[in-house]
């Protein structure tokens, strides 16, 4: 079984994140499709040495095929018959005790009335005949002489059900639930039950399986992928891919989902401003700026500033108004990274294979090391690319290796504000914020300039 991220709830996280450039942790979006049940649909999928029992087209789901027949009418009386509740007249008499099941606490009335029998034989029938006898069910009625008791007991034999038949014409009426299932058995019954292999169920009725069995697997399942959340991540990145977003690897390796594709900023290669690199400079020498410090340490020290000498009052208005426009072209290039927290940072660079060659001659490594090395970088690179094409992981050292991350991502970015903050509004509610890309550009500037 695996848990995959409900159409609707993805859908809108791939609109929040389209409306903006920042970038969002994919283990912190898993984390936020697995917390709550409506926003993820779970697929089971039977062993080839086993098989799953579906009742219906859309009923209740089973591995053992002789409990759904047992239950068939309690799960899927509704699809068949039309349950009418009706009450009669308040009944009359003094009565000083009623009989009460101790294993379900169904009240069945006082011993001398006349419908005891057959609400006692009743019960036995739908709930208890497979599992005990009725002599021993009997030893089960207990008699309560409380006047409450005595009181909902009077309530609830003035209700009447009957059940009429949705598929037959003339529909046929049963006064009873006993004659009704007799009826459910004879002409409903066989072929109601079919083996399937595969079966998606939506995460709330995932949590309400008739099913203990099913239940128990589900929820161990849950507990595990919400503390390593590897599979919904591979998931989510594969979507996010088909959507037209970029998913790249950051420090440490984690995974971030972003609208703009991270790329390396060629200085050789681009013509540009002094600004620009100045800002290229700073967030390189201070990892995860935030966007006031950065506005800080470039305008308040002279020697980062566009001018010379401290500008004026006017001449500081201009450097910000400057200073927001080249970052938001870099952001937007692709040449800064803006994550959801509001800090900054350049994409990850890849050591060249020549660097690493001078590197290992320098520190005196061994040919023999050295093919070694290469031989592991080799194998690590393989399996990154394997993460970020969305395929899934083939041993237990990818999982391992995805807790770890996690535990990491979690210290380094511990006081950060995570991306549930931002991107919970858009799980939850599918109102889009239109107005978002036309205050793009004030509100950066605004943002820069703050303090």
């Amino acid at each position: 079984m695996r848990f995959i991220p409900r159409a609707t709830a993805f859908e809108n996280v791939v609109e929040q994140v389209k409306s903006g450039t920042v970038a969002y942790s994919l283990f912190a979006l898993a984390r936020l499709f697995l917390e709550k049940a409506p926003r993820h649909d779970v697929k089971l999928a039977a062993p080839p040495e086993t098989s799953l029992f579906q009742l219906g087209e859309n009923g209740a789901i089973s591995v053992d095929r002789n409990f759904l027949e047992r239950n068939a009418f309690r799960f899927g009386q509704a699809d068949f018959y039309k349950i009418e509740v009706t009450e009669t007249e308040p009944i009359k008499g003094n009565f000083t005790n009623v009989a009460r099941d101790r294993l379900s606490g169904t009240l069945l009335g006082p011993t001398n009335h006349h419908d005891y029998q057959r609400r006692l034989r009743n019960l036995y029938e739908q709930r208890f005949s497979r599992r005990m006898s009725f002599s021993d069910f009997q030893r089960q009625v207990q008699i309560v002489t409380d006047p409450a008791e005595i009181e909902k007991w009077k309530e609830e034999a003035r209700k009447v059900t009957t059940y009429s038949t949705l598929r037959e014409e003339p529909p046929v009426t049963f006064s009873s639930v006993t004659e009704a299932e007799r009826h459910f058995e004879k002409n409903y019954l066989p072929g109601i039950v079919k083996p399937i292999s595969e079966v998606v169920v939506d995460g709330p009725a995932s949590r309400q399986m008739h099913d203990r069995v099913l239940n128990k697997v589900i929820e161990n399942e849950w507990n595990r992928e919400t503390r390593s959340p590897s599979p919904m991540m591979q998931e989510l990145a594969a979507r996010f891919r088909d959507a037209g977003l970029h998913v790249f690897r950051h420090r440490r390796g984690m995974l971030f989902v972003s609208p703009v594709y991270p790329r390396l900023f060629r200085h050789e290669e681009t013509s540009v401003s002094t600004q620009v690199r100045t800002i290229l400079e700073a967030i390189g020498a201070q990892p995860r700026i935030g966007r006031k410090e950065l506005a800080d340490k470039m305008i308040t020290n002279p020697q980062k500033t566009v001018e010379a000498a401290v500008p004026a009052a006017e001449e500081t208005g201009k450097a910000k108004l400057a200073l927001a426009s080249d970052l938001l072209w870099l952001i937007n290039s692709g040449y800064v990274i803006e994550f959801n927290d509001g800090s900054l940072d350049l994409p990850r660079a890849k050591a060249k294979p020549k660097e690493k060659e001078e590197s290992s001659v320098e520190a005196g490594v061994s040919p023999a090391k050295e093919k070694e090395n290469a031989e592991s970088a080799a194998s690590a690179a393989e399996k990154e690319e394997r993460v970020e094409a969305g395929a899934p992981a083939a041993e237990k050292e990818n999982v391992e290796a995805a807790v770890s991350a996690a535990e990491k991502e979690e210290r380094v970015e511990a006081g950060a504000p995570p991306a549930e903050d931002v991107v919970a509004a858009a799980v939850s509610a599918a109102e889009p914020n239109k107005q978002a890309s036309a205050a793009a550009n004030a509100s950066t500037t605004e943002e820069i300039g703050g303090s």
